[in-house]
């Protein structure tokens, strides 16, 4: 009985982080830095809460900030913002201030979790190939989650520890049961909470010249 125990106490462990490191391992030629970045046609910046008025979270402000800097070089020519309710007017605003033309950008307000603004971002939105945008923590489950919706997907991510260690700390933990969820995903592939139509229409910031 005692074995058992230590047998499971060993084997639960193993079996909650061993999605976690496949995650890591199969999309580890897939993220990169911007400066490295092959180039794609929309960048697709997933959603990191708003502060209390009403600006990005400082999480939120570096994913967008590494987002106008891959348009700026030229890297893509579109950015789509996925966010829940006022998020997405929030980062187009921010988007805006730090040079990105607003024709060249697109929010999508029914980002309410990874999954859904993977799935919304190709089905509802049409994207096929595009740069993921989001912590490094954070980036392998985007980038799987991304592939299993059906895009071309490769993955930059911010290294948020010098500027908010703890939340990168509870980001690398949160992780860790995300990713048992976001396997779940991948196999059953659920729909969105919302399929609504677009709020924007991307292919028009794709056709829109570059300021």
């Amino acid at each position: 009985m005692i074995r058992r125990a230590w047998a499971l106490a060993l084997l639960v462990p193993l079996l909650v982080t061993t999605p976690l490191a496949w995650f890591a391992l199969s999309t580890d030629g897939r993220r990169t830095t911007a400066d490295r970045a092959d180039a794609r046609p929309v960048a697709l910046v997933l959603g990191a809460g708003l502060r209390r008025d009403g600006h990005p979270s400082m999480l939120l402000a570096r994913r967008l900030d590494i987002a106008a800097d891959l348009y700026h070089r030229g890297t893509v020519d579109a950015v789509l913002v996925s966010g829940a309710d006022q998020e997405p007017v929030a980062m187009r605003r921010y988007l805006l201030a730090a040079g990105v033309p607003d024709a060249k950008i697109v929010g999508d307000d029914a980002g309410f979790r990874t999954w859904d603004s993977c799935v919304r971002a190709r089905e509802v939105y049409g994207v096929r190939s595009a740069i993921v945008v989001t912590q490094r923590f954070h980036l392998p489950r985007a980038v799987v989650l991304c592939t299993a919706a059906g895009i071309d997907a490769t993955g930059v991510g911010d290294a948020s520890m010098q500027a908010r260690g703890l939340a990168t700390v509870y980001g690398w933990l949160r992780e860790i049961p995300a990713a048992v969820k976001a396997l779940g995903d991948t196999l059953l592939r659920p729909e969105p909470q919302q399929m609504s139509p677009p709020t924007g229409t991307l292919a028009d910031a794709l056709r829109a010249p570059r300021a």
